[in-house]
């Protein structure tokens, strides 16, 4: 049988890895700062890694990578997952394809959908790719799915500000009228 790896790293004491273990947001790290903790305050590993979760073996790793880089090396780590599909500057193209809008003649849509866009990113980037993630980057690009109500081409914008105008006036008048009928004690009816 080895022997138990010792902590060499004694920059901080048993109390102050608690502390610190009392601070934290992971609990898995905290788990293994109050291990180490106990091992360092002479508890026995076996004991230490009992009263944790864990068994002597993962402790020993853990020790290890307290002495390697301290209290951050206690850190759980997240997997570096799959490489994206499109890099920065081809996401940057999406994006402003997509403010600019679709061109009707040249790609047969008056308005970007995801299936729309999935067929776009295919021929432009090689790239295939199920539409809910078209949807995913379009919710990262903080775009909307919201579109301004289209506006009539023989609107006049003069007349309708004419309109607010004397609807605003009407309004005003009518809450005078009521504020007269009140102050004299009468109800309209």
């Amino acid at each position: 049988m080895s022997s138990a790896i010792p902590i060499t790293r004694l920059d901080q004491t048993a109390s102050e890895l608690r502390s610190f273990a009392s601070k934290c947001g992971d609990g898995a790290q905290v788990r293994r700062l109050l291990a180490i903790a106990l091992v360092l305050d002479g508890r026995s590993r076996a004991e230490a890694a009992e009263q944790n979760g864990m068994d002597r073996q993962t402790l020993s790793d853990w020790v290890h990578r307290y002495n390697a880089a301290g209290v951050e090396g206690l850190k759980s780590r997240l997997p570096p997952g799959a490489a994206p599909l499109l890099n920065g500057e081809q996401k940057a193209e999406l994006r402003e394809l997509v403010v600019k809008g679709p061109d009707p003649e040249k790609d047969k849509v008056i308005r970007w959908r995801c299936v729309d866009l999935q067929e776009e990113i295919a021929r432009r980037f090689s790239v295939r790719v199920h539409e809910s993630t078209v949807g995913k980057w379009l919710r990262r690009f903080r775009l909307t799915r919201l579109q301004p109500r289209p506006c009539h081409p023989k609107t006049d914008l003069a007349a309708q500000e004419t309109f607010k105008k004397l609807r605003r006036f009407d309004e005003e008048c009518s809450s005078r009228h009521r504020r007269r009928y009140t102050d004299r004690g009468l109800v309209p009816g």
